[in-house]
């Protein structure tokens, strides 16, 4: 009886086994397929920035007239090389989805894209704390 109980018990641990293994399997899959779907960073020109900005404001609007001017400054920004191949021909498509009349998809798109921007290296100007004069350190 002994042995019934061992092998019972080895029977469930392996099952137990395959099961963990699997639960990490697909949470592997999970978060490739995350990183794999994720809007291309357009970098930190602040031109670029402010443009597409704009962009989502005339997707938004559905303003046809503000949309090309966007559509004409993006395009000199990656002709300029400020604006990367992949940012750029994903919001080209931002930009076809509005024009083919699927503006609230298009809004979408382009509010994901702007979610899933990382302002590495920002620029300097941006607002600091202001020190408090005559005091030198926190709580004094």
């Amino acid at each position: 009886m002994a042995t019934t109980e061992r092998e019972a018990g080895s029977v469930s641990r392996t099952r137990a086994a395959w099961v963990v293994l699997g639960v990490l399997a697909a949470g592997v899959v999970v978060l490739v397929l995350v990183a794999l779907n994720r809007p291309p960073q357009m970098g930190v020109d602040e031109d670029v920035f402010h443009t597409v900005d704009a962009l989502f404001t005339a997707v938004t609007a559905r303003d046809e007239k503000r949309l090309g001017e966007c559509e004409q400054r993006l395009h000199a920004y990656r002709a300029a090389g400020k604006l990367p191949a992949g940012p750029a021909d994903y919001l080209d498509g931002v930009i076809g989805r509005a024009r083919g009349g699927k503006w609230q998809a298009a809004a979408e798109r382009l509010y994901d894209f702007m979610l899933a921007q990382r302002r590495e290296g920002e620029l300097e100007h941006q607002a600091k704390t202001p020190k408090q004069p005559g005091r030198t350190r926190p709580g004094k």
